[in-house]
């Protein structure tokens, strides 16, 4: 009998993929609402984050088989994330400088993702993004403000592929990954997050469209919505977008706590 798949969207970017028989928490934000304040030269700094609260106790997600961290913004990887999971649980960073920095906060069994990536026996890949465009990047604050961030790609025979494409604007990369690995499922960050001066820094609902246009048969996940403060692309309209574009049968938007199984 197979093991049904599923995500869960916890809040913000937070999700935990059933997947294969294990269960993965990937980019962990778990404070209460309004523990940090805004992030400082972005869209709404005045309002604390996270905008909203958990919509399920944290501790029923420290039973995860393993974490996955695609890069260590505080939206992704926060402090009482930290303080929360035990030290032991398996965890995979994009690369060495994530990894020692999750290891100097007490975790002692911390890989680093890459393309050719094994847990049990669910392979996985890291995928390249790119947190803003070439001109934040241009600017060397800004550039190290922003970072590295990555995306993961799930595959495993008898199960749907799963794309999380992470945090990042459009790029030929990221394009050719979904030509390439033509996902089943793709989830994607879908905010709009702003940057003073600097535009956006993740997906708007044109790219929503533009991955339908690609994979048409694909079931598009959109998340990373109304939790944080420099995200400024709603539920409500990424609906209205969908509804007047026809794709509404090809995009889910859930809600926090929501779980979508494939």
């Amino acid at each position: 009998m197979a093991i049904e798949s599923n995500i869960q969207l916890v809040r913000n970017a937070t999700l935990v993929l059933n997947y294969g028989g294990k269960k993965f928490l990937i980019d962990p934000m778990l404070a209460e609402q309004g523990a940090y304040p805004g992030f400082e030269g972005t869209a709404n700094s005045h309002l604390r984050n996270p905008l909203v609260g958990l919509p399920i106790e944290p501790g029923s997600l420290m039973d995860a088989d393993a974490v996955i961290v695609t890069h260590l913004h505080p939206d992704h990887w926060d402090e009482a994330a930290v303080k929360m999971l035990p030290k032991d649980k398996v965890l995979f960073a994009q690369n060495e400088n994530d990894a020692e920095v999750i290891r100097s906060a007490g975790f002692s069994k911390v890989h680093i993702m890459s393309e050719n990536s094994l847990f049990d026996d669910i392979s996985f890949k890291k995928t390249h993004c790119q947190h803003g465009s070439d001109e934040a990047y241009a600017n060397p604050q800004m550039a190290e403000i922003l970072g590295k961030s990555s995306g993961v790609f799930f595959g495993k025979p008898g199960e749907k592929s799963v794309y999380i494409v992470g945090d990042t604007i459009w790029i030929e990369e990221v394009e050719n990954n979904l030509k390439e690995f033509q996902p089943d499922i793709v989830v994607v960050n879908t905010g709009f997050a702003q940057v003073n001066g600097f535009g956006p820094i993740i997906f708007g609902k044109e790219d929503v469209l533009r991955i339908h246009e690609i994979l048409p048969e694909a079931t598009i996940i959109a998340v990373h919505m109304e939790a944080v403060n420099h995200c400024v692309l709603s539920r409500k309209e990424l609906r209205e977008y969908i509804a007047e574009k026809g794709i509404e049968n090809s995009v889910v938007i859930p809600l926090d706590g929501e779980l979508i199984a494939f």
